[in-house]
């Protein structure tokens, strides 16, 4: 349970919403506990860029409120940015300076600049200081990036699509720096993507977002546990009950398959007991669950009732 008058929240919205012609954030309630994770997963369009722009005080919600480090956005904007590093897959750099180009001017800049991890990461990253940017590829723009940003020491890491078009190896090599921050305890990351595989390896939190709403928000190992599939055996005149806890069940003559976001002994006698054989009980990829949300959540929506 968090503690919402806690010191201890990174990011703490509540009730905000952002409304345009064709699109709104409606009443988002986000938390993120000092020291976490979070994964923001959403499909593209959902929310999460328009959100990641109200915490970094680039746009303003219509009502609500939003706090970053503990201070009010976009009001203290200028002040919570000293401690918030923020980096994408189409931030842009100086194409005609190097890199070193860069360093020094974040450096002139920050006094949170550290430079013995600056001249680590460029190691690590198998990067030259005295290359120009438009000489670099895709792949080692991004990690120039997040050197940047990582090199000056930020509380809180905000990160929209980093690993977006990133190579296997370059993916992993950024993965890593990022769980490598999380060992200092007073460090925090916001992480929105749409590649679950990311999120699964990387996140403490899952929150899912579709449509500009909050579908469902959970510790991650939480998350995986309670969701299953369920394959059955059944007879010609099996009939099965309905159980509120499941997302969705698919019958194929003498075969259904069972999806439930709160899975527990319990489930399975009561499929046993209307007759049924339970052949296998599947755990699922944090992917999978994720469709499975974003479906049950709009069916929900489309029947008028609560998901």
């Amino acid at each position: 349970m968090i503690d919402l008058k806690s010191s201890s929240l990174a990011i703490k919205v509540q009730g905000m919403n952002k409304s345009y012609p064709h699109f709104q954030l409606a009443n988002l309630d986000l938390f993120l506990e000092t020291g976490q994770i979070m994964g923001f997963i959403g499909p593209n369009g959902a929310g999460k860029s328009t959100t990641i722009r109200i915490l970094m005080g680039l746009i303003q919600q219509d009502v609500g409120l939003v706090e970053v480090l503990g201070h009010q956005m976009p009001e203290h904007q200028v002040t919570a940015k000293w401690d918030i590093g923020y980096a994408s897959e189409d931030l842009r750099l100086y194409g005609k300076c190097t890199l070193q180009w860069h360093m020094n001017y974040i450096r002139s800049v920050y006094k949170s600049w550290d430079e013995s991890y600056a001249r680590t990461l460029l190691k690590r990253f198998d990067l030259l200081a005295d290359h120009p940017i438009k000489g670099l590829s895709h792949g080692q723009r991004v990690k120039a990036a997040l050197l940047l940003m990582l090199a000056r020491r930020p509380k809180l890491l905000i990160l929209d699509e980093p690993t977006t078009g990133l190579d296997p190896v370059a993916r992993h090599e950024v993965l890593n720096e990022l769980m490598d921050v999380l060992l200092e305890g007073d460090r925090s990351i916001l992480f929105s993507s749409h590649n679950t595989q990311d999120i699964e390896q990387l996140s403490d939190q899952i929150t899912f977002i579709d449509k500009g709403q909050i579908i469902a928000s959970q510790d991650k190992e939480s998350y995986l546990e309670s969701w299953r599939r369920l394959r059955l055996l059944l007879s010609e005149d099996t009939k099965l009950p309905y159980i509120t806890r499941v997302v969705e069940q698919r019958r194929t003559g003498h075969q259904a398959i069972i999806t439930t976001k709160q899975f527990s002994n319990d489930l399975v006698e009561q499929y046993q007991q209307c007759g049924a054989t339970v052949q296998a009980i599947e755990n699922m990829t944090l992917e999978e669950i994720f469709v499975s949300e974003v479906q049950a959540s709009r069916l929900a929506k489309e029947q008028g009732v609560t998901a």
